[in-house]
Formats: structure tokens, C-alpha cells, sequence
């Protein structure tokens, strides 16, 4: 099962998800300077991913900074993701999608079998179970993250609104943890994850001590404010989550003298130092 290769992930090679939010803005000038926009992108998300796979458990990709380049810009996210198989690691499809009937059938399919097939996607629960239903017949092999408890400032919205007596979110990670019963692996966790934000630690924290078989993807850490102590409550003996970094992790080159040709170095020195960071707050 997925989820069991991604624990095993984290526990060999720590919990460090590098995000490819790859932008033609993020680029060092010295690739725009000889390739297209696309096709730098594609060579400078190949660069990283050679510099950072021993120092992360995963990559993600968000699709939408490549659906923003048309259609050469998917060729590019599926060739990134392509690229990261043949190097043997697990990518995390950021696509959050939320249909249902023959319509989520057709995502689940697209995402977890088709040409764009990664290893797990994300996934809003906002439908209900009938969102969740399309991807169920793919996770013996495939996995899903589901929304409980996002990063955003504005997440407080609606997933804190008061709902029989507790806060929204803490209802959708129930259903989470009830989805996912029949998909647990060896090491515990369901194939069925969650998305739970850095900037709320408490939030973090609660969910972890309710539902110990969720495993989690924790965005929110570096450019948007989270910390390896925000991070840490997500943890269970130093495992079952993975902690998402995109822009404090590709676009740390940025400023730097030597960044035009050495933005590859700086993205493995900053997926190192943010698992030093992490691992400082879990006793390691």
C-alpha cells in the first residue's frame, strides 16, 4: 500500500514533502535565458528533484501553476511527475478535487490511473462521502488526502462554525477516520489521509490525539508562517505525517549571489535545514 511506502519514506529519509509550485516567476533567469518558459520550468523542477530526493519522503505538485501554461504546462506536470517515478519517489497530486457520480469517477481515473497518475491526490470532502466514493477502488495501490483543516487565513470560516456541539473540522476528520478503517496498512495508518494545516497547532493537535490512524499532509510550514514547532503536534513517535514546503524550499535561490546557477544547492540545503528544524522539535 501506498501509505505504508510513504511511512517508510519518512522513517528512512524524514518528514519533508518538497512542493513543486513551480512558476515562471520562481525561475533563475539562467534557464529563461536558453529554454521557454515551459520547458525551463520542467528542467528546474528535473534539477531539484535530483538534489532533494534523499532528503525529503515526497514531492507534491500543484497542478494549477502548470494548468496556467495551457496545455504544454500539464505536459510539464506530467513529465515532472514521470521524472519523479523513474527516480522512485512518491508524488502527492495537489488537485483537490470534489465531484461526484461518472465526474469524479472520471478525476479519479485521470489522477490515479490515467496519464496524469501520481501516487495520492488531494481531495475536498465538501460533497460528502459521494466525493470520496470514485476513489475508493484505487487505494489498494493509490492513496487520497481529504481536506479536514486548511492553512489559509481564512480557513476559520467555515471549517470552525460550531456544528453539534464541536467545530466543523473536527466532524470532517471523524468521517475521515471512519472512510478510512477498511484501508489501513501495515504501519497502521489508513490510505485515506487528511490535510491539516501548520498555522493552527492546536487544531493539529487535537486531531492527532482523536484519530491516530490518520495520516497526515500539513501544509502552512516556512512562507506561510509554520515552524517545526507548529509542525510537531502532527507526529506520532516521529512519524504519520509529512510536511509540505514549496516556496521556502524551490524559491530559496532567490537573492542570493550564486542563486542564477546554484538554485538546485539551495533547494537541498533548505529541505535539510527545514528536516533539522523538524526533527529538533521531536526530540531527534
Amino acid at each position: 500500500m501506498i501509505i505504508d511506502r510513504l511511512f517508510d519514506a519518512v522513517l528512512e529519509q524524514g518528514p519533508v514533502c518538497v512542493g513543486l509550485d513551480t512558476s515562471v516567476q520562481l525561475l533563475p533567469a539562467s534557464l529563461l535565458s536558453k529554454l521557454p518558459p515551459v520547458r525551463a520550468v520542467l528542467e528546474f523542477n528535473r534539477e531539484v528533484i535530483d538534489a532533494t530526493i534523499d532528503a525529503c519522503a515526497c514531492f507534491k505538485v500543484q497542478i494549477a501553476h502548470y494548468e496556467a501554461l495551457g496545455v504544454d504546462g500539464l505536459a510539464a506536470y506530467r513529465d515532472t511527475v514521470a521524472y519523479a517515478h523513474e527516480k522512485g519517489a512518491i508524488v502527492v497530486g495537489d488537485v483537490k478535487r470534489g465531484d461526484i457520480a461518472s465526474t469524479g469517477e472520471m478525476y479519479a481515473c485521470a489522477h490515479l490511473a490515467g496519464e496524469f497518475a501520481v501516487d495520492m491526490i488531494t481531495v475536498n470532502p465538501y460533497m460528502g462521502y459521494d466525493a470520496i466514493r470514485p476513489y475508493l477502488p484505487y487505494l489498494d495501490e493509490k492513496g487520497i488526502f481529504v481536506l479536514i483543516r486548511t492553512s489559509n487565513p481564512s480557513a476559520h470560516d467555515f471549517q470552525e462554525l460550531t456544528c453539534d456541539g464541536q467545530p466543523l473540522f473536527l466532524k470532517v476528520a471523524r468521517a475521515v477516520a471512519e472512510w478510512g478503517k477498511d484501508h489501513i496498512g501495515r504501519c497502521g495508518y489508513s490510505a485515506i489521509g487528511g490535510v491539516v494545516g501548520a498555522t493552527g497547532p492546536e487544531q493539529l493537535a487535537t486531531v492527532r490525539a482523536e484519530f491516530p490512524s490518520v495520516f497526515f499532509l500539513v501544509p502552512g510550514y516556512g512562507a506561510q508562517g509554520g515552524g517545526g514547532k507548529d509542525v510537531a503536534p502532527a507526529f506520532r513517535d516521529g512519524n504519520g505525517a509529512v510536511v509540505n514546503a514549496s516556496r521556502s524550499i524551490i524559491g530559496t535561490h532567490r537573492g542570493k549571489p550564486d542563486g542564477n546557477r546554484r538554485y538546485a544547492h539551495y533547494a537541498r540545503a533548505a529541505a535539510i535545514d527545514m528536516r533539522k528544524d523538524i526533527d529538533r522539535w521531536l526530540g531527534k
